[in-house]
């Protein structure tokens, strides 16, 4: 791996549930002895990139993150347009929304609305979902163009539950349905007890940038609940598409 990998390798690491981490554990859990992650960590803590808690002494993500995110979100501002569809549309169903962008042949959880129920699915931002696996993946899949769809499915498909569908001929018989439905639907496939319906966001050239989710514990969900969700969400969807073009 070069060295601007492991730096990223670093950063990456970090977490909500685990905002701060200390140098051992750092260098543990990226591989790497502790001369060279403190050698790294020094190199990013110059760029503002990675800062130390004066107290702990224990890392975190620094405030040179937050600038070239501003800067990101005034050129394309996906998640400042989608966080208050992503709320109506969690009011109108009561359960847990989630907004994802595609970057790098993954689907990133970039902004989560949760349910006011404390019966809930919880979920974090910066979770990366497989797109065989999840109904945002599959919605992502279905509006995407033939080329990503067999890059994709061009390599073995990982089973992350009982239910997760990894034959590549039942993946694309669902891609299909999907593209004629226009959302998707998935019970149980990436997490046990997890109910998804998920739409997606398209770009001017009318290919996906990401995916809108709605997700419920599955006992909550039967065939009238997933279709009236399936429903708000294309909706949902579709109004985040229009206003990233300007257009609503």
């Amino acid at each position: 791996m070069s060295t601007v990998g492991k730096a990223i390798s670093l950063l990456e690491l970090f977490t909500l549930a685990e905002p701060e981490i200390g140098l051992s554990d750092l260098a543990c859990k990226a591989g790497l002895d502790k001369a060279t992650a403190r050698r790294l960590l020094v190199a990013l803590a110059g760029h503002r990139l990675i800062e130390q808690e004066p107290k702990s002494r224990r890392y975190r993500l620094g405030a040179g993150l937050s600038r070239l995110a501003r800067i990101r979100d005034a050129h394309f501002p996906f998640i400042r347009i989608a966080a208050p569809v992503l709320r109506d549309l969690a009011l109108e169903t009561s359960e847990t929304v989630h907004l994802s962008e595609f970057s790098a042949g993954e689907l990133l959880i970039m902004h989560v609305e949760l349910s006011a129920k404390a019966n809930r699915v919880n979920v974090d931002v910066g979770q990366v979902l497989p797109l065989h696996g999840t109904a945002s993946g599959i919605a992502f899949l279905a509006a995407s163009r033939p080329e990503t769809v067999d890059a994709y499915l061009g390599k073995p498909l990982d089973a992350f539950t009982p239910h997760t569908v990894t034959r590549h001929d039942k993946v694309i018989e669902t891609i299909h349905l999907v593209a004629l439905h226009g959302y998707s639907r998935n019970s149980q496939g990436y997490e046990e007890g997890v109910h998804s319906i998920a739409a997606a966001i398209l770009g001017s050239d009318g290919y996906p940038l990401g995916t809108l989710a709605v997700a419920s514990p599955v006992s909550r969900v039967d065939d009238a609940v997933a279709a009236s969700q399936g429903q708000a969400a294309v909706r949902a969807a579709r109004l985040i598409s229009a206003r990233l073009a300007g257009d609503a």
